[in-house]
């Protein structure tokens, strides 16, 4: 992974990925600036995982150059992922522990994550105890603790009811915005409505060959003002990021002669 240049947070250049048995992903070029929320759609397999992996340094592309400038990085997966033997403050704490911080100061700074998600008062809950949407609180909360200079976010909120997701979103603007310097964030998902309310942009990945398609500029600040979803503006983006995604969509495979 190179050092991105000046005024980026993390970049994908020209990265192409090979799997066997199927066409490469790519060349992708993307650039995230310092503290900006990026969403990625695209149609399943077009590489928006991939991306999110290659910018965690999680997998190596085939070609190109991945790049980042600070060294601290949050994930949030689709499944909370949480260790089903503890409790959230210990499975907040695990990644500072890990990195060596004192068990002392690591679990003070979970509780203050925790806190920062709502969940001060579950501190002691076992994932079993927990509800979808608590779960993915405490998965946020773990992410964050490391006060990351990158948040990637795999559609994290996709299996939860669209109340749960939307006080998420709404969470994830008031932590991102309390944040300073505030953390580049890039979220996947196959919800434009999300995308176009929870990011400044959004880029469309092509569902054939991976590549961006189509870069939409969402309209209005962040986080969102009260009653957004009603402003003719935020519908306006969602019809016209939902006809990019359509394009973008891979054919569909022709019908057999009966």
């Amino acid at each position: 992974m190179a050092e991105a240049g000046a005024g980026v947070a993390a970049s994908l250049d020209g990265v192409l990925v090979r799997y066997p048995g199927r066409p490469p992903i790519g060349p992708v070029d993307l650039t995230i600036a310092p503290g900006e929320i990026v969403a990625l759609v695209g149609a399943s397999g077009a590489g928006k995982s991939t991306a999110l992996r290659l910018l965690a340094g999680l997998e190596a592309p085939s070609e190109g150059v991945v790049g980042r400038t600070g060294e601290r990085t949050g994930f949030v997966f689709q499944a909370a992922t949480l260790m089903p033997w503890a409790d959230a403050l210990t499975n907040v704490a695990l990644p500072l522990e890990l990195a060596g911080a004192a068990r002392f100061d690591a679990r003070a700074r979970a509780v203050e994550a925790l806190t920062a998600v709502g969940l001060g008062d579950r501190l002691e809950a076992r994932p079993r105890q927990l509800s979808g949407g608590m779960a993915m609180r405490v998965a946020l909360a773990r992410a964050l603790v490391t006060r990351p200079d990158l948040l990637l976010l795999d559609e994290p909120f996709a299996a939860l009811d669209s109340v749960t997701r939307r006080r998420l979103i709404e969470d994830l603007h008031r932590l991102w915005a309390a944040r300073a310097p505030r953390p580049a964030i890039v979220f996947v998902t196959h919800d434009v409505e999300e995308a176009v309310y929870l990011a400044a942009r959004t880029v469309v990945l092509d569902g054939s060959t991976g590549r961006a398609a189509a870069t939409l500029i969402s309209p209005g600040p962040l986080p969102r003002p009260e009653d957004w979803r009603a402003d003719a503006g935020y519908r306006t983006a969602v019809e016209a990021l939902a006809a990019a995604l359509s394009r973008a969509m891979p054919p569909l495979p022709a019908k057999a002669d009966l």
